[in-house]
């Protein structure tokens, strides 16, 4: 059951299954509107120009999002789960009513960047939620279905992108997210109920500000480097020098505030630190499988993008079928064990990518992410949730907050690692003269899954360096029932 200070924390009349909706419907938002311009670039370019430009439109609206996380787990934790997540909502919302009335690109690029740092809240608050109103056992399942949604958005994304920019216009693919935006915080608001001690917590803004540069900084030259300059040029070195310096200096400041944004402590805690390099791992494989899986299927097999989406989407069905066991499995065999047998299927899974070509099946392909997925969920739940159970309350948010965002990291360096092979790769081919088809492509991508391989087997290192030992705090509750959660 819960100790004192826990149950004075969780919702106890919280309804569970409306909660859950309107978190994944919150997360669907987050997710969709990652991957929902891409089809949609032609009609905005055509509409308002800016064609140089558009790359920051994805960017901007990645940065903006990793940036803010730790930020948004820190502030959960001394003012409570709901008013951040609502106020992710509701600038998510504003964020994309400016981005549909978006007037030309710099604009639209601002107002991406408005509907990033809303986004960042949501990302955090919606697994943090889940730790508070569901058991450990119950946690894999419930954190499977939202992955689901973030692999099934990777598919509908792109394509309701492209019908709403070809038969409505582009701008509603912002406007479509009002209704969705108020029926999410609508229901979160009247059905999730918390009850946080009242307190005078002292703000860490000078610690907010160091850490939002600095990653803002250190973020940015890894997603432009090799694409706006070069690595080896002096636009690098001082974008990433000075996002270093901020971060060394946001360091010192911290060890001398009361309420510390992000708590140096997470960064010498073993399991800590090991589960959120193992979700490092997580948010590069992902990226990389869903940038290259879908453009070898098109233009290797020669098949179309729906076809594509759904070779992909296979990894959305493993990921909570394995997910939805992984709570009894680790109940028996403890986090570790279990995020080892899953890190294991994530490695065969990425050493399976190795066996495609240019003369292989779709099925085939489809089988490979099948595996992954199953990796995926026996690996990224239990992982999550060790973090999760080893701190109480007070911590939990800044340490789900981590965990996103060594995610959202992972994934930023997965594409400037994926995107320098492919380039290197189709370089290398141009200078000896090849024309860039579906051979060239089969080789490129063939790079990529090696180097995903390579990005699993640490990940399985990682798995490996968790401490064996299952802490859990008094806390900590095992029956939902016991803890006096409804529904």
């Amino acid at each position: 059951m819960h100790s004192g200070s826990e149950a004075s924390a969780v919702g106890f009349r919280s309804e569970r299954g409306p909660v859950l909706i309107g978190i994944m419907l919150s997360t669907a938002l987050v997710a969709i509107d990652s991957t929902v311009i891409a089809t949609a670039v032609p009609s905005v370019v055509a509409s308002i120009g800016g064609f140089a430009q558009f790359p920051w439109l994805f960017s901007i609206y990645l940065l903006a999002q990793a940036v803010t996380v730790p930020v948004y787990g820190r502030l959960a934790d001394l003012f409570g789960r709901k008013p951040v997540m609502l106020f992710g909502i509701g600038l998510f919302l504003v964020g994309s009513i400016l981005c549909g009335a978006a007037w030309n690109m710099p604009a639209l690029i601002a107002f991406r960047a408005v509907q990033g740092i809303g986004a960042g809240a949501v990302q955090p608050m919606s697994m943090t939620i889940v730790g508070d109103l569901y058991s450990v056992e119950e946690r894999a399942k419930v954190q499977g279905y939202i992955a689901s949604v973030w692999g099934v958005s990777a598919v509908v994304g792109p394509t309701l992108g492209g019908v709403l920019s070809e038969y409505a216009s582009w701008r509603w693919i912002f406007f479509v997210n009002i209704p969705v935006c108020l029926l999410a915080a609508g229901t979160i608001a009247a059905r999730f109920h918390e009850r946080v001690e009242r307190r005078r917590p002292q703000v860490d803004y000078r610690g907010a500000v160091l850490l939002t540069l600095g990653l803002t900084l250190l973020i940015l030259g890894v997603l432009e480097g090799g694409e706006a300059w070069s690595w080896q040029s002096a636009p690098s070195a001082v974008v990433l020098g000075l996002g270093v310096v901020l971060l060394v200096v946001f360091g010192a400041v911290e060890r001398r505030v009361a309420d510390p944004v992000l708590p140096l402590w997470l960064l010498r805690d073993r399991l800590i630190v090991t589960t959120s390099l193992v979700a490092a791992g997580v948010g590069a494989v992902l990226i990389g499988l869903s940038s290259y899986v879908p453009t070898y299927v098109q233009d290797a097999l020669g098949s179309g993008p729906l076809v594509a989406g759904f070779a992909l989407a296979t990894l959305t069905l493993g990921w909570p079928m394995s997910a939805a066991q992984a709570g009894r499995i680790y109940l028996r065999v403890g986090f570790r064990a279990t995020a080892l047998i899953g890190a294991v299927l994530v490695a065969l899974g990425a050493g399976l990518l190795l066996l495609l070509g240019q003369h292989s099946s779709v099925y085939q392909v489809g089988a490979t992410c099948f595996v992954i997925g199953l990796g995926m969920g026996l690996t990224a739940a239990p992982t999550l949730i060790a973090a999760q159970s080893a701190v109480q309350w007070q911590q939990r948010g800044v340490v789900t907050g981590t965990n996103m965002f060594f995610r959202s990291m992972g994934s930023a360096v997965g594409v400037a690692i994926f995107g320098a092979i492919a380039n290197a790769t189709l370089g290398a081919s141009a200078m000896r003269g090849g024309r860039v088809r579906a051979g060239p492509l089969t080789t490129a991508v063939h790079h990529v899954f090696l180097a995903t391989l390579g990005l699993a087997v640490l990940m399985l290192v990682a798995v490996a360096l968790i401490p064996s030992a299952r802490r859990q705090p008094a806390g900590e509750p095992v029956d939902p029932a016991a803890a006096g959660i409804g529904g």
